[in-house]
């Protein structure tokens, strides 16, 4: 099956391909264990998380695993779909508008390609979060690796580790609450990966017209 979005003869569109959808869904679970563990570590408050999730040593063990998962699953999202994540023109445009976006007054917001702006800011959000993280992440996994006159290294990496970790969680809680309440509909196109024609025409405009145009130039 082709990657590439299309029109189907059930009056839907694919929006994500199969394997669009299993990248989605290996980074979001990868992320959510390491969310969970990392703030058992984070805070003695949360430790509890850590137990319930087979303990310290096992999270503790299994945490940068899962991390490395994470970097997979953003560097083939980062393949399929950076050059879809560039800036356009219109995008200006779309978040001078952001007030009518978020009280939900869609016949006052321009229209949007397959991404729109607020999506690409987190696409490229957890993409550079993710290389500090990996980078931080790799000097708290193996110290002994860093050596003693580069020590100032594993100080930074203590403190830039957990900042760039609570700024993906606050990316993660607005791409969980507008994929749900802000977009009806969207939570259910990276689980089936076919969205309705409405749906794309009332909040991917741009994206929709583009594929009436191939589908037109194929026939």
């Amino acid at each position: 099956m082709s990657s590439e979005p299309y029109l189907l003869p059930n009056g839907r569109v694919l929006r994500y391909s199969f394997r669009e959808r299993l990248v989605h869904w290996l980074a979001g679970f990868s992320y959510l264990y390491l969310l969970l563990t990392g703030l058992a570590f984070w805070s003695p408050w949360l430790y509890w998380i850590a137990v319930i999730l087979g303990g310290a040593t096992i999270s503790r063990e299994l945490h940068p695993w899962f991390g490395l998962a994470f970097v997979v699953g953003v560097s083939l999202m980062y393949s399929m779909w950076h050059r879809q994540m560039k800036e356009t023109p219109s995008d200006k445009a779309w978040w001078a508008s952001i007030g009518h976006y978020i009280r939900n007054e869609d016949d006052q917001i321009p229209s949007a390609d397959r991404f729109n702006p607020g999506q690409k800011l987190l696409f490229w959000g957890f993409f550079w979060n993710g290389i500090v993280l990996l980078l931080s992440g790799l000097i708290l996994w193996l110290p002994q690796y860093i050596p003693w006159n580069l020590r100032f290294l594993r100080l930074a990496a203590v403190f830039v580790h957990p900042v760039c970790a609570l700024a993906t969680i606050a990316l993660f809680i607005i791409h969980v609450y507008m994929g749900t309440a802000m977009e009806r509909g969207a939570f259910g196109s990276v689980i089936r990966g076919d969205v309705s024609r409405a749906w794309a025409k009332k909040h991917h405009d741009t994206w929709y017209e583009q594929l009436l145009r191939n589908s037109a130039e194929r026939k």
